[in-house]
């Protein structure tokens, strides 16, 4: 069975698994459960197994995609029911279903958060409100300047004590536009603590994402 995905979450403790443990862990989780994952061939084999947009370390979510491939047909319906026993305090497995389109087709999150430490509310709608927002951040090949604000749907922000609960709708692919990278865009006006939870992702016309 190819083109498989599972969706799962990553809250609670599991934020702090990085990309690569997480990849080893669910490997494991299908070795235990029973579920043959299927394996590369040559001299060095590895499991055919992918993390869709990978998740930076700290961040939880409850929309997280990965793709695989199994040796054999398998009830994919009952297939979360098996490996959850498997998984680690904080990762949960959602769904199981044969892959409708790429994982590179995931284009929008909407994030749920808190800023504190910073700026109110009203502060930052009015900011993120602007028709450019330069932020200069490192790339894979050195410092490099980008206008964010097109890769913002929606940057909704609410006083509350000590701070402000947020609601975002970002660009998650070429371009890719982080809390992290917004945060950095306000410079000195930057929250001193944030925390943000993936809840659910869309193609680029807004459709659900599976």
């Amino acid at each position: 069975m190819d083109k498989l995905r599972l969706k799962f979450a990553k809250t609670g403790r599991a934020v702090y698994i990085s990309h690569l443990d997480l990849m080893r862990t669910m490997q494991r989780v299908f070795s235990r459960a029973g579920v043959p994952l299927k394996y590369s061939e040559g001299f060095n084999p590895h499991a055919k197994i992918s993390i869709v947009l990978p998740l930076t370390v700290g961040t939880a979510s409850l929309c997280e995609y990965m793709d695989f491939a199994l040796t054999r047909d398998r009830d994919l319906k009952a297939l979360p029911g098996e490996l959850n026993p498997y998984m680690p305090e904080g990762i949960e497995a959602l769904e199981a279903y044969e892959a409708p389109c790429k994982g590179a087709e995931l284009r929008w999150l909407r994030l749920e958060g808190v800023v504190k430490g910073g700026r109110d509310g009203l502060f930052y709608n009015d900011f993120f409100a602007q028709s450019s927002i330069l932020v200069e951040h490192r790339a894979k090949r050195g410092m490099r300047t980008d206008d964010v604000a097109p890769s913002i749907k929606l940057a909704r922000f609410t006083p509350i004590p000590d701070g402000a609960a947020a609601e975002l709708i970002l660009h998650a692919q070429e371009p890719t536009v982080s809390p992290e990278l917004m945060m950095q865009a306000l410079g000195e006006d930057a929250p001193a603590y944030f925390r943000f939870t993936r809840l659910e992702a869309f193609k680029e016309d807004m459709t659900p994402f599976r």
